[in-house]
């Protein structure tokens, strides 16, 4: 029953609807996410990839789906949106956290101590390891050995609810070396091993102990890591496949084959090599298939058309055959 105070000041209309949050349950819940989405796309304290408009790139057309999904992972998490942008990374099409961020939310969650560390030194030793690569579209496979100086951490922290002290699995220089981690052009593991063998720990704490804080994502730096192999995809170039090489060891860039140098001469319509005498070509098809120019003798028939709309006598073709018959240009 409604007091007369009640009746004079009458409450706010928005006081009686429903509480409603961003997510998509609901029409509401999902139209205020789109709202709170389109007031941080605008802002220019989010990365790059959340702008609706960036300086250097221009318009961003995903940057509005780019915020609804940080919304939705904050939600989740239990986290702050801005926070969530500042520390989600995109490396080759799949979101990362940063190493410092997955270090923050496991300290920060009140289920453990602390995260610390132990570090020590193993000394210096003979590791073998494997690396891949391409001779003449070929697979080849080595053995190599690398001396480093071995190094191990372990992250570790102790759990409240239990008093337990937990561990993370250890990680040494021997391990990245043998991922192939330690080898790749401009990797931290050779300038900075012992902040590297921090973060890459506290991955396996979180993933092992609080999975729910990372939600299956990969660090920014084992992103990096990742190796990945190039293979001939039977057109002259190599190709990769992301979801299918991420967990293949180490590669090696494959070597290119050499290219011909042959020349076609204007005059005659020939194929030359670099040393300027006529190449040799052979007829590689059947003999039910009929007569079939090869690339070059297209290249030579098209350069004497050329020739011939430029208003050039040209002579008759020579070194003619007949079908599933091979000659030599002369």
């Amino acid at each position: 029953m409604s007091s007369l105070q009640d009746l004079k000041n009458p409450a706010p209309r928005e006081a009686s609807l429903p509480a409603v949050s961003p997510g998509f349950g609901s029409l509401q819940s999902f139209e205020l996410m789109q709202r709170a989405a389109r007031l941080l796309s605008a802002s220019t304290l989010v990365p790059a990839a959340y702008r609706a408009n960036d300086e250097k790139k221009g318009e961003n057309p995903n940057a509005l789906a780019n915020c609804v999904v940080a919304l939705n992972m904050a939600q989740r998490m239990g986290a702050d949106p801005l926070m969530v942008m500042q520390n989600l990374y995109i490396v080759e099409g799949r979101p990362s956290w940063s190493s410092q961020w997955i270090i923050a939310a496991i300290n920060g969650c009140g289920r453990f101590s602390p995260l610390r560390f132990e570090l020590e030194n193993l000394g210096e030793k003979e590791v073998e390891y494997s690396v891949t690569e391409w001779v003449n579209r070929e697979r080849v496979t080595k053995k190599l050995k690398a001396t480093v100086s071995n190094m191990k951490c372990v992250a570790w922290a102790i759990e409240k609810e239990t008093g337990e002290r937990i561990t993370a699995p250890a990680v040494t220089i021997e391990m990245a070396v043998k991922e192939g981690w330690y080898g790749k052009n401009g990797s931290k593991w050779q300038t900075m091993p012992e902040v590297m063998l921090r973060y890459r720990t506290a991955s396996f704490f979180g993933k092992l102990y609080a999975p729910e804080l990372l939600m299956g994502l990969q660090t920014v730096e084992e992103a990096q890591d990742i190796v990945i192999d190039a293979r001939p995809d039977g057109q002259g170039g190599y190709s990769v496949d992301l979801d299918t090489l991420r967990a293949e060891h180490t590669s090696a860039p494959a070597k290119d084959e050499p290219k011909s140098s042959a020349t076609i001469d204007q005059s005659t319509g020939e194929i030359l090599p670099a040393g300027g005498e006529p190449a040799a070509v052979e007829d590689q098809r059947g003999q039910q298939g009929g007569f079939e120019p090869t690339a070059e003798e297209i290249a030579a028939i098209k350069a004497r058309e050329m020739a011939e709309a430029a208003g050039q006598d040209q002579p008759a073709p020579r070194g003619r055959r007949s079908s599933g018959q091979s000659f030599k240009a002369e």
